[in-house]
């Protein structure tokens, strides 16, 4: 099971965020009435989804034995009639052939990330208790 805990802090939207030993904040800009703190929620998605295509891609290319150096992703969404779009725009750095850049671009696509967010996946919201503080 993967878990994180995200509470509101002292900024009008900005959010702590625990992820194990690791301590984040998510914020909305300047223009948005946040202050500006840290990335957007969907800054933090997109980043989510970069990290582990590439992540799969280096794992199942030093499993081939493949000469890849660093992989590179920059995701974007945009929205097209009325529907979100994600784009990832993946540069792969090292001397492969182009049936192993066409291979690796398959394999992030499998990415547990990409597999979630291109699925149906249904969302559960349990309102608990309130805490004391």
């Amino acid at each position: 099971m993967t878990s994180v805990q995200v509470s509101s802090n002292a900024s009008r939207y900005g959010q702590d965020i625990a992820i194990r030993q690791f301590e984040l904040i998510a914020d909305e800009p300047i223009t948005l009435g946040g202050d500006d703190l840290g990335p957007t929620p969907t800054e933090l998605l997109l980043a989510g989804l970069g990290s582990c295509k590439a992540i799969t891609i280096k794992m199942y290319a030093e499993r081939k034995g493949w000469p890849v150096e660093n992989v590179y992703v920059a995701a974007e969404l945009n929205t097209v009639d009325k529907q979100s779009v994600i784009t990832a725009y993946l540069t792969l750095v090292g001397d492969l052939s182009d049936e192993q850049r066409d291979r690796l671009r398959e394999i992030g696509d499998r990415c547990p990330v990409h597999r979630l967010l291109s699925a149906t996946t249904e969302i559960q919201t349990v309102l608990t208790p309130n805490a004391e503080t």
